[in-house]
């Protein structure tokens, strides 16, 4: 079985792998865009394991390790970077760290998650950015009509006591307000 640490990132793969059969450690990048991340892992000898720090932004490759019978471990990134010794970052570095952890087994495999739950999970989190966006922009109406003198708080946004919109009326120029 050959062993790989990835660091991942958005635009590319950085991987450093161990051949058991000759102890030989290679370390090469591969990018996504080009299709060099999919034609490697397709052309990889299965089973392998592949050991990656946890990301949301990951889905992808999950499913491709899983569509060619590699086996993912996910590791908790606070853990992974507490392990390290020396604290400089560099890619090739952290892959090569996260291949020494899959290797020696401190390597805390996340066996609580399924894909499904890390799906879910990554909704949550994109629905919290949403809850975040509209607050922001109910928090900036309200210092828009404060500051033209109307203080209504709460019914500023209710369907009530809500903002005041122009609407068209049969004629063009005319504008009533509601």
């Amino acid at each position: 079985m050959l062993f790989t640490g990835c660091d991942f990132h958005p635009r590319f793969l950085q991987i450093a792998m161990l051949d058991p059969t000759t102890g030989e450690v290679s370390t090469c990048r591969l990018e996504y865009e080009n299709g060099e991340a999919k034609k490697f892992y397709a052309t990889f000898p299965s089973p392998a394991r592949v050991g990656m720090q946890a990301t949301c932004d990951a889905q992808w490759f999950e499913r491709m390790l899983q569509e060619h019978h590699h086996e993912l471990w996910i590791g908790d990134t606070a853990e992974t970077r507490a392990a390290m010794v020396r604290k400089q970052k560099t890619d090739p570095r952290d892959a090569l760290h996260i291949l020494d952890l899959l290797l020696s087994n401190p390597f805390s495999k996340d066996l609580d998650t399924s894909r499904a739950e890390r799906d879910l999970r990554q909704l949550l989190r994109h629905r919290q950015k949403l809850v975040r966006f509209r607050t922001s922009v109910m928090n900036q109406l309200q210092a828009l009509a404060m500051g033209q003198g109307l203080c209504r708080r709460k019914k500023l946004l209710a369907k009530e006591g809500g903002p005041v919109y122009p609407t068209p009326s049969s004629n063009s120029e005319e504008v009533t307000v509601n």
